[in-house]
């Protein structure tokens, strides 16, 4: 992706956190030059005060990219910082979660080209999913611009309306918390039956990471993989007889308590 006009014109990233401190490293590590990018953070962590970044100054007049990385509960205080750059070129992208398209123009102009993506935590590590939607006043070319940014750190995926964002919200985004929820269960059912706790964990941590590996390095479904590793009478069709039944019913009404949630955090 040829980073050139944002070279030329600058970005700014309001927030820096977690997720927006691992995006900056991948754009960093990309090649974004470190004084074209605009970081407003009021708590700064001496790692970002390293990188070279332009820190708590004057804002470019016409960045390229305006990317929000603020927690919802904060976008009233942020927002006002950014509001002279709405209606114009700048490409304005929120990763906040709950936060409608809508609601970016009322506050930063009718004209403003939004979009809206939802990152998940693996992101820190690069391995992140991030779902994107843009209003219509997107171009194409800035849509591709967005996709290379949050590229940094993972895959990326577009959504046909916004309307999907709630349900990704509720499957990818909350979803590594599922994961290492059933890390913790696994662990505690070998604990249960006699591994030491260390141990446990150390297997059920190792075993979710390389299925996870197998699933994205092979060409074969989730459920062909699946019954590749479950021999007839065997040990896996004993666990799964006692797993298949209740896990996809739970999984749907954990999916739909998340996705409800996020409903009622954009309304």
């Amino acid at each position: 992706m040829d980073f050139d006009r944002i070279a030329r014109d600058g970005m700014v990233l309001l927030g820096c956190g977690k997720m927006g401190s691992a995006m900056l490293a991948g754009w960093l590590a990309r090649g974004v030059p470190a004084p074209s990018i605009h970081v407003i953070e009021p708590n700064p962590s001496d790692w970002l005060r390293g990188t070279g970044v332009a820190l708590n100054t004057a804002l470019p007049p016409a960045p390229a990219v305006a990317i929000v990385a603020v927690k919802p509960q904060m976008m009233g205080d942020a927002l006002p910082a950014l509001q002279a750059l709405g209606n114009g070129a700048t490409l304005f992208i929120s990763i906040a979660a709950g936060t409608t398209m809508a609601r970016f123009s009322d506050a930063l102009g009718g004209q403003t080209p939004i979009i809206r993506a939802m990152p998940n935590t693996p992101a820190a590590v690069g391995a992140g999913i991030t779902a994107l939607i843009g209003n219509a006043h997107v171009s194409e070319e800035q849509m591709t611009v967005a996709e290379a940014l949050l590229a940094a750190v993972g895959q990326t995926v577009r959504l046909e309306s916004e309307s999907q964002m709630d349900a990704v919200t509720g499957l990818s985004g909350s979803g590594p918390a599922y994961v290492f929820h059933m890390i913790e269960a696994m662990a505690q059912a070998g604990v249960a039956q006699g591994l030491a706790p260390d141990l446990a964990m150390q297997l059920a941590r190792a075993t979710v990471i390389g299925a996870g590996q197998l699933a994205a390095a092979s060409d074969d479904s989730a459920e062909q993989l699946r019954i590749n590793v479950t021999s007839p009478n065997g040990t896996t069709a004993a666990a799964l007889d006692v797993l298949m039944p209740d896990l996809p019913p739970l999984m749907a009404r954990t999916i739909k308590a998340a996705t409800d949630r996020s409903k009622e955090l954009s309304a």
